[in-house]
């Protein structure tokens, strides 16, 4: 019997992360049915933070107390606002107020966001034909948004749309953030976790909202978010980039899981998919791909 390569262990952990990612649309929906949105991210951070904190401390390089130095904690003290606390407040509070498949989709036009944001924040300059492919996936947002009726705006829910899309940009802003973040992976999302868990408190102290203990119908989606949302999965992502000959040959495999999470959202919230959102999605992936082509042609 043939030996797994590394390539393949690559693909399967890279699969693997996709498959939980494209679950989170329905957990987060079905979730929120029991619980108010920033009492899910009370608890799922909680819940990401033990068990981050677990695997970090199992594993070959664990986060010592001592070594952490006054600007790791201050690197993760602007992380964590961005995210968790800023990107799933607003996130949670989009997937309350629009469908799962709107919502959701709407928030993988976070790569094209980044293009944006990495003009003033990291120097870059913007290809002219950048400027298609972040109109390809405008489009497709404007026909997610009006359910594919793009004469009329009575389909579109504002606050719901500026939220999901807003999303995007906290984190684009915390993905540039990471990218010059050099730290152990584990111990810094785990550190940015402790963070936003600390913010969404302070939060819910300070409106009045207070802490609500999650019902019995909560808990288990609770436990997921946290665990393989914002945890677990991470570091599976991790391994696969680890094991891949390059990162481009599993990197690219996470533009299936906004499919995979259309059928999920099927068959397990019970909305019908509908023809736009189809059409809108593919069209937010074909931009977000060209301009994945033109950054490699330019690397050339």
């Amino acid at each position: 019997m043939n030996k797994i390569s590394n390539q393949q262990k690559a693909y399967l952990f890279a699969l693997l992360a996709v498959l939980f990612w494209s679950t989170m649309s329905s957990a987060f929906k079905i979730t929120l049915r029991h619980i108010a949105f920033d009492q899910l991210l009370l608890w799922a951070s909680f819940t990401g933070v033990i068990v981050l904190a677990v695997i970090n401390q199992l594993g070959s390089t664990p986060l010592r107390i001592n070594h952490i130095k006054h600007k790791d904690l201050f690197a993760s003290a602007i992380m964590g606002f961005f995210n968790p606390f800023l990107y799933y407040l607003v996130l949670f509070k989009a997937y309350d107020l629009l469908e799962a498949q709107i919502a959701g989709t709407l928030n993988y036009a976070w790569p094209i966001v980044l293009v944006l944001l990495s003009v003033p924040f990291l120097k870059q300059k913007i290809h002219p034909l950048s400027i298609l492919a972040i109109f390809i996936s405008f489009f497709g947002i404007v026909v997610i948004s009006t359910h594919g009726n793009l004469v009329s705006l009575e389909n579109i829910n504002p606050l719901g749309v500026g939220l999901a899309v807003g999303s995007a940009f906290f984190w684009a802003i915390y993905w540039i953030l990471n990218m010059k973040d050099k730290r152990e992976t584990t111990g810094k999302i785990g550190m940015n976790l402790l963070f936003g868990f600390v913010y969404i408190l302070i939060f819910l102290l300070v409106t009045g909202r207070g802490i609500q203990l999650p019902s019995e119908k909560a808990i288990l989606g609770i436990a997921y978010i946290g665990a393989f949302e914002m945890s677990i999965t991470f570091v599976i992502w991790l391994k696969a980039l680890n094991y891949s000959e390059n990162t481009a040959k599993v990197s690219n495999l996470i533009y299936l899981s906004p499919f995979f999470a259309l059928f999920w959202i099927n068959l397990a919230v019970g909305e019908s998919i509908r023809t736009s959102t189809i059409v809108g999605l593919v069209l937010i992936v074909l931009g977000i791909v060209f301009q994945q082509f033109l950054d490699l042609k330019q690397k050339r």
